[in-house]
């Protein structure tokens, strides 16, 4: 099998363990919570650790690659979020969970970014969309089985059970990657900033855990509003550093190449309303309608689906349209299906709102397969490890912030009317809010020039070629 296809899908089990870990603790929480003797509300502190942590850990992880080797780091990463795992299934209460969550963050902080680093200096920029295709598709397997595994563990089994699921497929992602990875690394490697990252790390640290925080009432408010104030203090004066500095920890003048600066900032809006999803729509089919977990799980597994199946036909499109034309129009139509959620009511037919959300997810799939592409078209390979350490950042501040302004909105729906509880009625301007945002990533797709990506989507070579040019058949 070509680098193509294997390398992706070894990579894929990392992001397959991470994205069923994290939709699986959702479902669970309660059942956690219940068996730790702390109150639900208390638990979500678990989720914001692990977030904390992939703030502090992922600037560094293109560092460590190019010093270590990537096949190194990434095993270790996948040992590193075992180890997590299995220290969450031993714990006994609120403080032990929470540190084991942490230890989890720092193996995803470098299994992920670190994966996809093994992909761009594996894989040729012509063959970029495919290799992304291949590891998307087993990775949001993890979505669809995500709820209903979790919800058949904590009923059957015990939770303790939901971590252990990750040791046998971190383990078989080791091996496969001591088969197929070949150790690279950069020859020439910069000393660490160690003065940016104790900078950069506690201030994207602060910043998600006040983000993470606010409007939820996990911290008391003067905490919230200090972390982030500080986290804010903090990044200012790292942006400061890293234009002193030959070699900053977050290489923030990647942001000068046109391609690179329309994937950070049209994706990292465009992330806003997607990162809302998994936070309003659950809560507007059993809060707002009445539905159950379960008849709820059974509704917004068909995002996840649509995303899956428009993997097998994304190169394809961008081959004929390319980059610019189909973010474009993509980000108007997908903003557009996420503001019409908000439409729906108790009354709504289920398969109406299965459909809608299937293509729904469809469109927002297809447009990540063109952000985390085209991040990387004109990116020097040396300079890989330190766009996918800017990109993984931008995008983990991107959906912490979806959530946080998708609560801000349906908690102002509910004060506009006078009432503190939410009702059905709050989500459809809170939906209209998430999706206005992430429509307004449109801007920065359309300073795009037409011929942007040509050479990773394979149109400059379609449209030197044309059907029935000699040669084809």
């Amino acid at each position: 099998m070509s680098p193509t296809r294997i390398v992706p899908l070894v990579v894929a089990t990392a992001l397959f363990m991470e994205n069923t870990d994290a939709t699986v603790i959702a479902t669970a929480l309660p059942t956690i919570a219940a068996s730790l003797g702390e109150d639900p509300i208390a638990l979500k502190l678990a989720l914001t650790a692990y977030l904390v942590s992939l703030a502090i850990f992922i600037p560094v992880s293109g560092w460590m690659a190019d010093r270590f080797g990537v096949r190194t780091v990434f095993r270790a990463a996948l040992g590193v979020f075992m180890a997590g795992s299995l220290a969450c299934a031993a714990a006994d209460g609120l403080v032990g969970f929470v540190a084991a969550r942490f230890l989890q963050g720092l193996g995803g902080a470098m299994m992920v970014p670190v994966g996809r680093l093994v992909i761009l200096r594996s894989v040729p920029k012509s063959e970029l969309v495919t290799a992304l295709a291949y590891l998307t598709i087993p990775a949001l397997i993890g979505p669809i089985l995500g709820p209903p595994l979790g919800g058949l563990i904590t009923t059957w089994l015990d939770w303790r059970w939901i971590f252990l699921i990750n040791i046998p497929i971190g383990i078989a992602g080791i091996v496969l990657a001591s088969i197929y990875f070949e150790d690279l690394r950069e020859a020439e490697r910069p000393p660490l900033d160690v003065a940016g990252f104790l900078l950069l790390g506690p201030g994207l640290a602060g910043l998600m855990l006040g983000l993470a925080s606010l409007g939820r009432h996990l911290l008391p408010a003067w905490l919230t509003w200090g972390c982030l104030g500080g986290g804010a203090a903090l990044l200012g004066l790292y942006i400061g550093h890293s234009r002193r500095v030959a070699h900053p920890v977050l290489r923030l003048e990647l942001l000068g190449y046109p391609t690179f600066r329309a994937a950070v900032t049209g994706g990292s809006l465009f992330r806003i309303g997607t990162g809302a999803i998994p936070f309003l729509l659950p809560l507007m089919l059993q809060i707002g309608f009445g539905l159950d977990a379960l008849q709820s799980g059974l509704i917004t597994f068909a995002a996840a689906a649509g995303a899956m199946l428009v993997k097998t036909v994304g190169p394809r499109i961008l081959r004929t349209f390319g980059f610019r034309a189909v973010m474009v129009t993509n980000a108007v139509l997908a903003a557009a299906f996420l503001a019409v959620n908000g439409l729906f009511t108790a009354h709504t037919p289920h398969a109406l709102i299965v459909g809608l959300l299937f293509f729904g997810g469809c469109l927002r799939s297809l447009q990540f397969t063109c952000i985390n592409a085209i991040a990387y078209a004109d990116l020097e390979q040396r300079e890989m490890s330190a766009g996918t350490s800017l990109a993984s950042v931008a995008q983990q501040l991107s959906l912490s912030l979806g959530v946080t302004l998708g609560a801000l909105a349906l908690e102002g729906a509910a004060a506009w009317h006078g009432r503190a509880e939410i009702r059905a009625e709050d989500f459809g301007p809170a939906f209209l809010v998430v999706a206005l945002i992430s429509g307004a990533s449109v801007f920065a797709f359309r300073r795009l020039s037409p011929e942007a990506g040509a050479e990773i989507s394979g149109r400059r070579a379609a449209v030197a070629a044309p059907a029935g040019a000699p040669g084809r058949n």
